[in-house]
């Protein structure tokens, strides 16, 4: 049972910083990105080709933060041409996108085969619980440092500029400022969250299949900020905990409520969390952690 617990927490926890990048473009900047997924396939995958080279993880891990946010830059380029509505389903196709090309180019990524024995992380540790619980540590070390660094952007000029963006871009170009620039970076920065939060994935995991990337995880994200609280690293946090509950606590349901299979549970599980997501939409707007003066 510790094992299990401390195995969903290290998800937990991967999916923690997933949200707080998805918290810096939506939360803060309002960039609706339902690709986010794209980010967090392009760090795990190159985390897990650069580890079989033998290039130590953080090496790998900085690269496939790299990687993830010079893939932003050309999609947030698109982004100033488009509308809101219309970025959301470019940023959908790109993460489509990334995923037929890991799919299709063989040579490099295995294609469905996907690319297996994925060395650990903490291994001088030894295996099992110990190395799990440091693996856990780490991120949560790490997942603190970027939410600190996202509450310092909030704080700063930036935070406030980018903020502005978000509540009338047309104001913000009145006042001579240029929108463009500061999207594409918060697109870049969010982006690079996910390529490391990739990068863990990858290597708790230990393999990695195209089918591991599909846009429900992207929308998984934007749930868990929504129910939580947008534009609120607690929110963010708060809102991963609530759905990762849901999700692995229904589990446990199974042979509980009659006439319904294994198979059609988990049907169950997602629908509870849509309900859930539509409650919280009609009666908490403002998400777990907003602000609750405001109603």
């Amino acid at each position: 049972m510790e094992a299990y617990i401390v195995a969903i927490s290290v998800v937990t926890a991967i999916y923690i910083l997933l949200a707080l990048g998805l918290n810096l473009q939506y939360g803060l900047t309002g960039l609706i990105n339902f690709g986010h997924v794209g980010f967090f396939c392009i760090g795990a995958y190159t985390a897990a080709l650069m580890a079989d080279i033998g290039i130590p993880f953080p090496i790998s891990f900085l690269s496939g933060a790299a990687l993830a946010a010079l893939a932003a830059w050309p999609l947030g380029v698109v982004s100033l041409k488009l509308r809101d509505d219309y970025f959301a389903i470019v940023s959908l196709g790109f993460s489509e996108t990334v995923r037929i090309v890991v799919t299709s180019e063989q040579w490099l990524t295995k294609g469905v085969q996907g690319i297996t024995g994925i060395p650990k992380l903490m291994t001088f540790l030894g295996s099992g619980l110990t190395q799990s619980v440091a693996v856990l540590t780490l991120l949560i070390a790490v997942n603190v440092f970027a939410g600190l660094a996202n509450r310092r952007i909030a704080r700063s000029p930036f935070g406030r500029m980018i903020e502005a963006i978000r509540d009338n871009e047309e104001a913000v170009k009145a006042l001579g400022k240029n929108p463009a620039r500061f999207k594409i970076q918060v697109l870049m920065l969010g982006a690079a969250l996910a390529g490391v939060a990739g990068g863990f994935y990858a290597h708790y995991i230990g393999y990695i299949v195209p089918e591991q990337f599909i846009p429900l995880i992207t929308f998984y994200v934007w749930m868990a900020i929504i129910i939580g609280g947008v534009g609120r690293i607690s929110g963010a946090v708060a809102g991963t905990l609530i759905l990762m509950t849901f999700l692995e606590g229904s589990r446990f349901l199974r042979g509980t409520i009659p006439f319904v299979s294994e198979v059609e549970m988990a049907s169950v599980r997602i629908g509870v969390i849509g309900l859930a997501l539509v409650l919280f939409t009609l009666y908490r707007p403002q998400g777990l952690m907003g602000d609750y003066t405001k109603q």
